[in-house]
């Protein structure tokens, strides 16, 4: 007998809220990745553009922010870049002289990066295990890779801690945490507050057997500001940018219009 999804295909994934542990986490990013990089690197690729270094979606740009220091010192400098995708940061902070080294945990998501091209080391692995020596690395870096998909947060810190020198920095953004009680909507209907802040409860979309193929974890600021002190850093800034005038586009649950009501990013810059 002919089973109705052998025509309809297989069912869509249902979201619901539940506990996923660190390797559920980890299974579940690495194949959504894999899945859906060509359609990211499509939706996404022109503004991300081939070699910038974008901190999210507001598109706060790291040529002016300067939150890994001055460009002109980055030359020379060993940095790592953790969740790279394609390695569009990492391609920028070569163009500034920089040794970049940009890891991901989608193999799919590096195939991109060599299309486009990159004369620097690509490396596919987690970012709770990282595979390099206690302090390889001048500076660390990721715009909205890894820390917002993994149920460890500090077990990530503690890795980019053991391989930076004295003094390096560590720069990394995810999705504000106040996002978290509203609706994922870019229109009117996402400014009502529909969850509390409060529930840390990680967001799971599952297939028909329960099985999660896409996990990301809520954390409060606060919760935030405390991981990156167990791991051993000292938090120097945390940067929440407005959405520029000139940014006209919606990016899932980020839009112009919310993006001018409540932050969409959150970025902490902390040093070793």
């Amino acid at each position: 007998m002919i089973q109705d999804n052998e025509l309809t295909g297989p069912a869509e994934p249902t979201a619901t809220r539940r506990t996923a542990d660190d390797t559920e986490s980890s299974r579940a990013s690495r194949g959504w990745w894999d899945r859906n990089a060509d359609e990211y690197q499509t939706e996404h690729g022109g503004f991300l553009g081939d070699d910038r270094f974008v901190w999210g979606p507001e598109g706060l740009d790291e040529a002016e922010a300067r939150l890994l220091g001055p460009a002109r010192a980055l030359r020379g400098r060993d940095v790592l870049e953790i969740g790279a995708g394609a390695a569009q940061c990492s391609r920028w902070l070569a163009a500034q002289g920089a040794r970049p080294v940009a890891l991901d945990l989608s193999h799919r998501q590096l195939q991109h990066a060599l299309r486009i091209g990159s004369d620097f080391p690509l490396v596919e692995a987690d970012a709770g295990a990282l595979p390099f020596a206690d302090a390889s690395f001048d500076l660390a870096c990721s715009a909205y890779g890894a820390v917002p998909f993994v149920a460890d947060p500090v077990r990530v810190m503690r890795e980019v801690h053991r391989v930076l020198r004295p003094g390096g920095r560590w720069v990394f953004s995810v999705t504000h945490p106040i996002r978290w009680a509203f609706p994922d909507e870019p229109g009117p209907e996402g400014l009502s507050v529909a969850a509390s802040y409060f529930d840390r409860t990680p967001y799971v979309e599952q297939d028909e057997n329960g099985r999660a193929v896409y996990v990301e974890h809520h954390r409060t600021l606060g919760d935030r500001v405390r991981d990156v002190v167990a791991a051993g850093f000292r938090l120097v800034d945390l940067v929440e940018p407005e959405w520029p005038h000139w940014n006209h586009q919606e990016w899932g649950g980020w839009s112009p219009l919310r993006g001018n009501l409540i932050p969409g990013t959150a970025i902490f810059v902390c040093e070793r």
